[in-house]
């Protein structure tokens, strides 16, 4: 029972990663992630040659919560409120986000305006109650929401998340009469204040929650039939763990679940190599996923907006554009090229896949520049069809911009290159870093085909590929540990307040935590949501032990003032405080794959080499002859001059001229 597993679902393919405890031996899987996820997570189960009874442990990162939401393809939600508050998802905060958007709408409500009823019942802000909730008027609006066929009911109550019994009577009246239904309640999925933003998170869990319950239910039916005893873990868009059951109730907290696995995975490789900044970028087939490590710890933020809808669940700072390998080229209005954010997916796929796509994506683009060879993709396991892939981009690219069709394949790369360097732009100097003092860890299916260009365009130290980098999120997924949050709105000043006072409101929520895996080691941690009287925001600073047992809280106060410094180059050490939000982290510290230095290098690199191929580099205007080497027998201290292609079964590493790779202690390529 030394065999954990790992899968990750990505809007391509499905990823498997079987690592040993024991032995620390690797082994990785693909699988198309069209059809019935659950089937292809057997398949690809039974592809690894794996005997489920012998697994101890499965952590599952998917990105079927997400798309839900994109394409909004969830339940027919109802939505149940405190008179006077049936409009609030359509008011939202009365802004305009995108403010030279002349033709910006708001995002049409999930729930549409005859599925939201009123019920009377009011609390105040400290959850005294004002009026009770009317039962009977409870009832009827149940009833009228069965009788329009919601799946789903969603229950947010004026100031619940200081009070939440009229949510849990009014939770305990649907069950009543909507047995077979599933309901969410605000006070159960997000105690903080912002009526919008608390409506919204309800709203999308249980937008979600029928299909992810769905899913995962049929997943573990078959797990079991396959004699698998272990839990099934999910990973969380905070980067860490859950068991299924408790994704089943919140899956709003899983809408991150599949780049997070990607970002721990990165921040445990830095750990391993001694590099405590990176930059972590996740290319894929649909987007392109950048967050930052900062001080070996994944930076997080508190609020998501997902499809131009709030979010308040702690997640990792990500950000995601439209730009992977199956991301469409299209010319828009005015005649320009443009990439994304539409994908072609894994059905059908890109063009040179042949499995009915008929728009050109990048990668129809890199197979017509030679970085793909159409006879070796996935090991062999697929031939691409580069005619077709050329025919496409001449017909749909080349002859309307009255361009040659390399030209045109170039400009599709270029410009996703461009579309990426914003984005790690946007993450790093745009929140005043420097992205040259970071190290930049890509990954992903496609990441190796892009890592020298945003190498040299950010100027970054150094680049790193690391080991099976199209399963590197998989493997990132058994690096998470168990985490449960729980957070809850208590506005009062910092001055008055002594650490005692402070450490029995944490031991409220603390008393909220449930009890974390049991083989895992314990951790606790507190922070708190600070900002200056009369400020609107707030920043999240640490508590620690010490801080609880001090007679008053000027040592939070002075850390405050230091990381509002930080963050926006100014503090106010002499003005009042106050605290806003309390947040309590629990952790089950997991055991973590250990990564074993490799036998030095007992082969020149030369012969490494398998062959050489014409490949179309930008700016280079006639092809180059390039040299192709074999990863899989590449080895510690080898080191390589570009222009060079190095080859895996799931993945390609492509270096430009002028720059160098080489192979470390562990396999990392690293590129420089």
């Amino acid at each position: 029972m030394n065999t954990r597993l790992s899968v990750d679902v990505g809007g391509t393919f499905v990823d498997f990663v079987r690592f040993d405890d024991q032995t620390g031996e690797i082994s990785i899987e693909k699988a198309p992630s069209a059809g019935k996820l659950e089937e292809q997570f057997i398949a690809g189960v039974k592809r690894l040659g794996l005997d489920l009874a012998d697994v101890r442990t499965i952590v599952h990162g998917s990105t079927q919560v997400i798309n839900a939401i994109v394409q909004e393809r969830g339940a027919k939600v109802g939505l149940i409120t405190t008179e006077g508050f049936r409009d609030v998802l359509e008011l939202g905060r009365g802004n305009r986000p995108e403010i030279y958007n002349l033709f910006y709408k708001q995002p049409v409500p999930l729930v549409p305006r005859y599925l939201r009823y009123e019920v009377p019942e009011r609390l105040d802000w400290q959850g005294n109650v004002r009026t009770e909730l009317d039962e009977a008027t409870a009832r009827e609006v149940v009833k009228a929401l069965v009788a329009e066929g919601v799946e789903a009911i969603a229950i947010c109550f004026l100031f619940a998340y200081a009070n939440p019994d009229h949510e849990r009577r009014m939770k305990a009246i649907v069950e009543d009469e909507f047995p077979d239904g599933i309901v969410c309640i605000s006070s159960d999925i997000v105690r903080e204040w912002r009526e919008f933003e608390r409506t919204s998170t309800t709203v999308i869990n249980a937008y979600t929650q029928p299909q992810v319950d769905k899913y995962l239910s049929a997943l573990e039916q078959r797990l079991t039939a396959e004699n698998y005893a272990g839990t099934l873990n999910i990973m969380q868009s905070s980067g860490g763990i859950t068991t299924s059951t408790n994704a089943k109730v919140a899956p709003v907290r899983t809408i991150q679940s599949g780049p997070a696995g990607g970002v721990i995975g990165a921040a445990g490789l830095g750990a391993a190599l001694g590099i405590e900044n990176l930059v972590s970028a996740d290319v894929g087939g649909t987007t392109f996923d950048v967050a930052l490590v900062v001080n070996g710890s994944a930076l997080e933020k508190s609020t998501e907006t997902i499809n131009r809808r709030p979010i308040l669940q702690p997640s990792i700072d990500i950000v995601s554009v439209g730009a992977g390998g199956g991301s469409i080229a299209w010319i828009d209005d005015e005649g320009g090229l443009r990439i994304g954010p539409h994908s072609a997916q894994a059905d059908p796929g890109p063009v040179c896949f042949g499995l009915g796509g008929t728009e050109p994506t990048v990668t129809d683009a890199q197979v017509v520049l030679g970085y793909l060879d159409p006879e070796y993709y996935l090991g062999q396991r697929m031939q691409l069809d580069k005619q077709a892939a050329a025919k496409v981009i001449e017909e749909k690219i080349a002859q309307p911009l009255g361009i040659s069709l390399i030209e045109a394949a170039n400009g599709i790369i270029e410009l996703t290159n461009m579309n990426m360097a914003l984005a790690m732009r946007q993450m790093t100097i745009e929140r005043g870093h420097d992205p040259r003092d970071f190290a930049f860890v890509c990954f992903g299916g496609g990441g190796g085909l892009f890592v020298s260009a945003l190498l040299g365009e950010l100027e970054m130290q150094q680049a790193i590929v690391p080991n099976y980098p199209a399963t590197f999120s998989a493997w990132g997924l058994l690096n998470a540990d168990f985490r449960e949050d729980v957070n809850q709105t208590m506005v009062f000043p910092m001055a008055g307040t002594s650490g005692a006072d402070l450490a029995a409101k944490y031991a409220v929520l603390e008393t909220e935590l449930s009890q974390v895996e049991k083989t895992a080691t314990p951790k606790t941690l507190r922070f708190a949501d600070c900002r200056y009287q009369g400020q609107e925001h707030t920043v999240t600073v640490p508590v620690a032990d010490d801080d609880l047992s001090q007679p008053d809280l000027n040592t939070i106060k002075q850390r405050f003032d230091a990381y509002h410094q930080r963050a926006y180059a100014h503090s106010l050490p002499t003005h009042s405080a106050e605290i806003v939000n309390l947040r309590v982290r629990a952790l089950g510290v997991t055991k973590k794959p250990i990564l074993k230095p490799l036998p030095a290098a007992s082969v020149p690199v030369a012969d490494t080499q398998k062959g050489s191929r014409a490949i179309y580099f930008a700016g280079s205007g006639e092809p180059i002859d390039t040299p192709v080497y074999d990863r899989e027998k590449m080895q510690p201290s080898h080191e390589i001059a570009g222009p060079a292609v190095i080859e895996e079964w799931t993945s390609t590493v492509l270096i430009r001229p002028n720059q160098t790779v080489q192979v470390d202690q562990y396999g990392n390529l690293i590129v420089s």
